[in-house]
């Protein structure tokens, strides 16, 4: 995107516990901020009520019709033929149809993702949309994929996630040769699952930069810019971190009350929530994977988080990212024969 083009952004303003109020709110700072036109896909008559809360004028803020939204528990494929017209379908239908650069949702994952892979369609070599991202904050730079949305994986998957990794890696963090590593149970060569040792034979002859195994005691250290797993792996250990942070958090607060004054306690409270509570401060993270940009953020995100959750799909379509993945991709199968 040339420079001072404006982004336009779909944003499902009925997704999350706290649309379509805070959907709004974050999309119309994002407005504020500028280069970024926005569509709030919804209901028309409660939107345009939010809409009217704020100061937007001379802003490039729209309402977009739409009819329900796919509810967190509901079956994403039946809600996708129940639902055509539901408020993540039409957002990510107007990226399909070039209205839209990008979309974002704080709603239903599982709806947002099958909205992506119908309507966008995969990329060659993946079968499911891809989630993940550093999850580790004591590791920034260490992205880990997949974080939930492919539980049960082939070694053709999991290749695919580290050549995803790979080119993150190199695109936001300017990492030449990224080192790229399988989560295992032991770092040996050859230990591991049948789908870990298949998997590695993969990566030895992808030309990526395989270090091998990396226990995930390790993943606090950043010495691997890259860690592939499936998703039921992957998830968990994002969600023990998280569940880890939250407990130590409150170890802290425990420990150190009338040690030092609140507002100390609170501010390492939030920097240890920063740590270990990554996706959630981000705002979300991509589907990765899909033809063109579309970002799932948490269904508990406020305002701040849904105007960095706009500012991914910015940078995301800004860098070429879906181009240039799909390019990666072809190679590195094609090396493997597969």
């Amino acid at each position: 995107m040339s420079e001072g083009q404006i982004f336009r952004v779909a944003v499902d303003a009925m997704g999350g516990d706290h649309a379509p109020e805070e959907t709004v709110a974050g999309a119309v700072e994002a407005a504020r901020e500028g280069n970024v036109q926005v569509g709030l896909v919804g209901d028309p008559t409660v939107v345009q009520a939010e809409i009217e809360k704020h100061d937007t004028s001379g802003l490039p803020i729209l309402p977009i019709e739409s009819e329900g939204f796919i509810e967190e528990g509901e079956q994403p494929a039946i809600a996708l033929r129940q639902k055509p017209k539901a408020s993540v379908v039409v957002a990510t239908s107007l990226v399909k149809k070039g209205m839209a650069d990008g979309a974002v949702t704080m709603g239903s994952t599982g709806g947002a993702m099958a909205a992506a892979a119908v309507i966008l369609g995969m990329m060659e070599g993946i079968e499911r949309p891809a989630l993940g991202g550093p999850i580790v904050g004591f590791a920034p730079n260490t992205v880990i994929l997949d974080v939930g949305s492919n539980v049960d994986c082939r070694p053709s998957q999991l290749l695919s996630f580290g050549v995803i990794g790979d080119l993150w890696a190199r695109i936001f963090w300017d990492v030449k040769n990224p080192r790229v590593s399988l989560l295992s149970v032991g770092s040996e060569f050859g230990k591991g699952n049948k789908q870990v040792r298949e998997t590695s034979e993969l990566f030895a002859k992808s030309g990526l930069n395989f270090v091998g195994n990396l226990e995930p005691h390790e993943l606090p250290a950043g010495n691997v810019d890259v860690a592939v797993t499936d998703g039921f792996v992957g998830n968990v250990v994002m969600k023990l971190t998280e569940g880890i942070g939250q407990a130590s958090i409150d170890l802290l607060r425990d420990g150190l009350q009338g040690r030092l004054s609140n507002d100390e306690i609170d501010s390492l409270a939030a920097e240890l929530y920063e740590k270990t509570h990554v996706a959630n401060h981000n705002g979300g993270g991509p589907l990765l994977g899909v033809n063109g940009v579309s970002i799932v953020g948490h269904g508990s995100g406020k305002r701040e988080e849904v105007k960095r959750a706009i500012g991914i799909a910015k940078m995301l379509h800004d860098l070429g990212f879906t181009e240039r993945l799909r390019d990666e991709l072809a190679a590195v199968h094609g090396k493997v024969g597969g």
